[in-house]
This record gives structure tokens, sequence and C-alpha cells, in this order.
């Protein structure tokens, strides 16, 4: 991999424990970035995954891994559970060094094709992709800012379309595809706005693009084809984790290992103050 094992050492504070939770590290790209991670020492992984059996296989397959490995299990589509989901995050530390949003629904198979509510009264994509996201990290904060210098990396995509504020369910004019671009503009623009709110010597707020239609199951199954190495994902991903030359760099969104520029909407001060109040109130509403 092209980021070298020292690099989260240089970046945690003298003596402290890099502890990095990764979302949706059952399978595709949080399995793998796992899988890299766990090579490294003084550091300790909390893998979420949904099921109960695919999170026994991974902590069976990275059992004497040089990292120590905690695994807790959610249901993202359920408020409630992300909310349980940091408590447990909590019991089992004292301080979060890196946040990884990962885990997602795509725009169609194997994930449900058509549109669907979760038990929340939210869109599965947008509540999945991104409430859930927004939740775990405002419930983590504290954490991530014991962690200091911490960082929040969210799994976005180039895929983005605008945000239906006055159809925020896609009642209207559904699509898979259209869902899924929904809820990672959402997430990138949520991150730029979380960027301002954080001090970037503490906590840094970035998204990215990792590959295009990587080897993953959900890929492989829904697109039918591959584009970018799974390897290029891991790579960019672990960039985002632990480049020290990305010290303090926040409110960015990278294509792969580049710097670039989101749906314009994201850099809309209006759009990012209206999301952000909405998505406060959905999270509310589901406490």
């Amino acid at each position: 991999m092209s980021v070298g094992m020292k690099d989260l050492a240089q970046l945690r504070n003298a003596g402290a424990m890099a502890t990095i939770v990764i979302t949706g590290a059952t399978d595709g790209l949080g399995k793998a970035v796992a899988t890299e991670l766990s090579r490294q020492p003084d550091t300790t992984l909390i893998l979420h995954g949904r099921r109960a059996e695919r999170l026994s296989v991974v902590a069976s397959e990275l059992a004497g891994s040089i990292a120590a490995v905690h695994t807790v299990q959610a249901d993202l589509a359920e408020l409630a559970q992300v909310h349980r989901l940091a408590d447990e995050i909590r019991a089992l530390t004292d301080h979060v060094s890196v946040l990884v949003n990962n885990a997602g629904v795509g725009g169609g198979e194997p994930d449900s094709p058509g549109r669907e509510l979760t038990v929340d009264g939210n869109e599965l994509r947008f509540g999945v992709n991104y409430l859930a996201a927004f939740a775990l990290t405002e419930d983590l904060l504290g954490l991530l800012d014991a962690g200091a210098p911490a960082r929040i990396v969210n799994v976005a995509s180039l895929g983005q379309a605008p945000i239906a504020f006055d159809d925020l369910t896609l009642a209207r004019g559904y699509s898979g595809q259209r869902a899924y671009g929904q809820s990672k503009l959402a997430m990138i623009t949520a991150g730029f706005r979380l960027a301002e709110k954080l001090d970037p010597s503490r906590v840094t707020v970035n998204s990215l693009h990792p590959g295009t239609y990587m080897p993953t199951k959900m890929v492989t199954e829904w697109i039918g084809y591959s584009v970018d190495s799974l390897e290029t994902g891991v790579n960019s991903t672990l960039r985002l984790i632990q480049d020290p030359a990305l010290a303090g760099v926040s409110g960015r969104f990278f294509d792969r290992d580049q710097e670039a520029t989101a749906h314009p909407d994201a850099y809309r001060q209006e759009v990012r103050e209206r999301l952000w109040n909405i998505s406060e109130e959905l999270v509310a509403r589901a406490s």
C-alpha cells in the first residue's frame, strides 16, 4: 500500500493508541481497509457490521492481528441502533483517532432496487448512507476531540444528485441512482459544514470518491463490471486516514488521491445550512 505503517504513529499523541472506527467493515472496501490497518502496531480497530455472522467471519480472519480488533453490530437503517452503536463504541474506548463512515447502500442490486423507507420514515439510501453517518459522527465528536488530532473520513462518490429538500423521501421521480446520488451529496455537504464548525488542528473532516466501480460484491452484482481495482480504493482511503501531509487539511473532497470539486450545491452556504438543520431535526425526532 502507498501509505506507510509509520504514518499513524506520527499522527497520534505520544504514547496514545490509535483507535479507528470503520462502518461497513464486513465486506468490500471497508473490510479491505480494515485488513490493511490490522497490520499496524499500537492500533485498535472497532469494526462495524450489520450482520452478526459476517462480523464473526471478520473477527476470525483478523484474529492474531498486530492491531487489537473489536466488532460492533448495528443496522444503520434505524437511528436508534446508530445511537446504541455510539454507546457501544464509548464503552470500548475513551478516544477515537479516525472515524471512517464507509457503510452504505448502492443504487440497485444486490441492495433493494425499489423505493423503501426506514423505520424512521426516511428514504433508505438517505437514511443509511447519510443520516446514519451524520448521527454517528455527532455522537462521537467528544471521543474524536479526545483523540485529537483526529480525522473523519466520509466515503462518498462522484455520483452526486441535488438534494430534494421538498421531497427528501423521493416520493416523486424515484430511482435508485438518484437516491444514491442525493445521499452522497448530502454526506459531502454536511462534511463541509462540520469542517467549518471544528478546529482543524483537532478534528478534520474530508470526503472522497475512493474509486470507480471497484470489484466489490455490490458492484459485481449491480453493475456487472469493474473499472478501478480495490487496491485503488484502499490506497485512496488510507491516505485520508493517515497521511501526515493531510494533517490539518479539512473540508475537502477528493477523487481518489486528488483534491476535486464536488457538485456545486455543496459549496452553497444556504444548502449547507438547510441540510444541517433538517438533519438535526430528523436525528432528534428519532432519539
